[in-house]
Order: C-alpha cells, then structure tokens, then sequence
C-alpha cells in the first residue's frame, strides 16, 4: 500500500478522481465524526484503481497530487449461502477489508435464509453501503462487486467448495464457495469439480467466508 493511502486522515469514494467532488453526506462526516483539521490529508479513489492525494479545505477537498492509477490484481471471488441476521453484514465487511473482489451470494438446498424480490433489492442496496465503508476504511482503491443471489446449483459446476476432507487451498485458487449451516446437499457437493478444507474444525458460515478469503489473498501476495 502506498504510504499516503496509509498515513491519510480518510479516503473517500467518488465518482471521478479528475475532479473529486463529495456528497453532502460525506462532507458530513468528514466535517461533523472525523472531525478533520483544516489541510490535513485526505485521499481519493473511483474504485476503479485510480486515486489522488488532496487536502481537507473545511468544507470540501483541494487537489494537492497526480492521479496514480495501481496495478490490477488477479480477482479473488468468495461465493456464500447467506447466513442469519446481522453476520451477512459483518461477513461483507471483513471480506472488502481484507481484498475480496466479488461476493456472490447463493441459495443453497440447505440455506436458511431466502430473499424474495423485494428483500432482494432492499439488502443489497444496504450490503452495497457497507462495501463502500469498507473500501473506504481499509483504503482499497478497487471495488468490490456484490451480487445475487442465485441458485448454488447453477453456480457450483466450475466452483470448488469449501468442504471437510478437501485439499488445501494452493497458490492458484482464486474462487471458493461456503455452503450454508447444515451443510453443502449430497447433489451439490457431486456438482463441484472439487473441494478445499479450510479447518479440521466446524466453521460458521462467516468464519469459513473469512477464512477463506484470508487464504486465498495469502496465496496472492
């Protein structure tokens, strides 16, 4: 990570990093809980790999560096049954901190949680709100895609899942899926190519998420 994403008093999200412009709610928070002093450093990013140093005027940010544009990484995708209550949220933020690049969420034989339309579109919008705080507090400067969900089985064919018994993760894993509570269905697991162990112990769907993801961002460098 480049030092001034590290040492910078916030990083924010928008939509160009030719002209950063900030939403009236986040100058609020920049303003009213970060509580920023006048001039101090603040970077941007479109989460598209570009970002920019500028500096905090009081009311909004002046450029103070060159566009800087980092290398695209390979992507790291982690596919999960959505587990209950607020874990989901708290699986999605670990995931965006810790680099995943697209969360797919599945629907599994065994899933405990079903999502109709309506609830659907609903949390996403608020699952793609707690991607954005992430990026923005462990400065990443690629996004993160959140999307489904979809049926496991129309997801597993080229997937490995994670699985007890499996092989252990290797250097050229890039994509995992972590079935839900109960388990992966006997059909699902015969659907995947193969399976990864990720513990001898029994994981909570958002453990084995987390586990997952640190492994294969491990093996990435």
């Amino acid at each position: 990570m480049d030092e001034a994403l590290r040492r910078s008093a916030a990083h924010v999200l928008t939509t160009e990093v030719d002209l950063p412009m900030l939403s009236d709610a986040v100058t609020h928070h920049l303003q009213r809980v970060l509580r920023l002093r006048e001039d101090e450093l603040v970077t941007v990013t479109n989460g598209r790999g570009s970002w920019r140093e500028c500096r905090w005027t009081g009311s909004g940010v002046e450029i103070s560096g060159e566009v800087q544009m980092s290398a695209e990484r390979s992507q790291l995708e982690v596919a999960v049954a959505i587990p209950k209550g607020d874990r989901l949220e708290w699986m999605v933020q670990k995931l965006v901190e810790i680099g995943v690049d697209r969360i797919q969420l599945l629907t599994s034989e065994r899933s405990v949680v079903r999502w109709d339309a309506q609830r659907t579109r609903k949390h996403l919008e608020r699952l793609q709100r707690v991607v954005e705080s992430a990026i923005e507090q462990s400065r990443r400067v690629w996004s993160c895609e959140i999307v489904g969900p979809v049926p496991a089985r129309d997801f597993l064919v080229n997937v490995p899942i994670a699985e007890p018994g499996g092989r252990s993760m290797c250097d050229s894993d890039r994509s995992i899926a972590i079935g839900p509570e109960g388990g992966w269905a006997d059909d699902e697991i015969s659907i995947a190519p193969e399976s990864i162990s990720l513990s001898p112990q029994v994981l909570r769907v958002e453990t084995a998420a987390v586990v997952a993801a640190t492994l294969m961002a491990a093996h990435r460098g």
